[in-house]
């Protein structure tokens, strides 16, 4: 079986990637260390807003329901993989790939407990400053005498996604469009120098509900692009706006079920991941089984790869050794229109329209778009 990836675009960490957006930013504010792979230039202030969902093909396709960020210079980065969310934000909050940070999808083994974890719910039994250790961007660019927030819907106000990625940030809830904004307007003008992040998500949500394309998915693409406009409207002079987002979407309407098909459940002791990813990790001794039935099950629906085949070939950068139990035995990337649901373990997940986190482009492409005030 050959490994090649026809259709799929694979991250570019450190030549253009979501990892790469916070240390160039660092680097833009003086912060010692930083890298500016992104060449973005000098700024005593700057605000990302991270619009969850926003895709740069699906910007593009629907530039109509977003006059303003289709509007605006810019260019278009990778996430990382998988292109998901919990992922993609310990990228943007560490500045590392995620062979580097290790929340390496929505649903990973924890090593040497015999279970998963959840990454957007967690578990109060893991730690997220331990599962996590790595610094943050925040914590550096805080320790550097630069004024940091984090703007964000005060219900992820101290989980554990936010103690992973957002760490060193003050963090300052906004409930509401207009709280968003002027939070934002109210963090950037503090200190010598500011770095704000606002994250808002409820196109990824609408998405997930409804469907990319959608009447909901269009109306709420359009609200993005307000609250994109409204905060370059406050921005404070010498102020940089950066919006990006973690991932794209797609709505695939073929289906597998692996809690039907039985050649995808012998020797599997945990199936990670999501729907257009799959991590399964297999019983001690059946690894080979397992990766022999997930190719010949899902043929060329998926790209299946063993762990060591996905790491050698870059998928999540260089990757940490303790790290490395943390992804699945077996690796299966859905392309085309597969989504590898599980209805009977994950029936809120099987019921989805949108879907994101394999690497193809319309998931793994997503913009970085740039407004300065002079």
């Amino acid at each position: 079986m050959g490994f090649e990836l026809d259709g799929a675009q694979l991250p570019r960490y450190g030549a253009g990637a979501l990892a790469d957006l916070t240390p160039s930013v660092l680097a833009a504010l003086g912060v010692p260390g930083g890298r500016n792979v992104l060449d973005l230039p000098e700024s005593r202030r700057v605000c990302v807003l991270l619009i969850d969902g926003l895709g740069w093909e699906q910007l593009r396709e629907h530039a109509d329901c977003a006059p303003f960020l289709a509007s605006l210079p810019g260019r278009e980065l990778t996430a990382g993989f998988p292109a998901t969310t919990a992922t993609s934000l310990a990228s943007l909050g560490t500045g590392l790939p995620p062979g580097g940070h290790g929340l390496m999808h929505l649903q990973v083994a924890v090593p040497g407990t015999g279970r998963l974890i959840n990454c957007l719910r967690w578990d109060d039994s893991v730690d997220p400053e331990e599962f996590q250790a790595a610094p943050t961007g925040y914590e550096r660019a805080a320790a550097a005498g630069v004024h940091v927030a984090y703007v964000a819907h005060g219900a992820y106000r101290g989980s554990g996604l936010t103690r992973a990625t957002a760490r060193g940030a003050a963090y300052e809830p906004a409930d509401s469009l207009g709280q968003l904004v002027a939070r934002a307007e109210q963090e950037l003008g503090k200190g010598d120098r500011s770095f704000v992040t606002v994250y808002h998500p409820d196109l990824d949500s609408t998405g997930h509900r409804h469907g990319v394309g959608s009447p909901a998915w269009r109306y709420q693409l359009s609200f993005a692009d307000q609250l994109a406009r409204h905060i370059a409207e406050v921005l404070p002079s010498g102020a940089a706006l950066y919006i990006t987002a973690d991932h794209g979407m797609t709505n695939p309407a073929d289906r597998v079920d692996a809690d039907a098909v039985e050649a995808l459940q012998e020797g599997v002791a945990h199936l990670g991941g999501d729907a257009r990813s799959r991590y399964v990790y297999a019983v001690p001794g059946a690894e080979a089984d397992v990766l022999a039935a997930w190719r010949e099950t899902l043929g060329d629906r998926a790209w299946v790869r063993t762990r060591e085949e996905a790491v050698a070939a870059g998928w999540f950068g260089a990757v940490s050794p303790e790290l490395l139990p943390r992804i699945g035995d077996v690796v299966a990337v859905a392309r085309g229109d597969l989504a590898i649901v599980a209805s009977e373990r994950e029936p809120f997940l099987a019921q989805m329209i949108g879907m994101h986190g394999s690497l193809v482009p319309a998931e793994m492409l997503i913009p970085l778009l740039t407004v300065r005030r002079d």
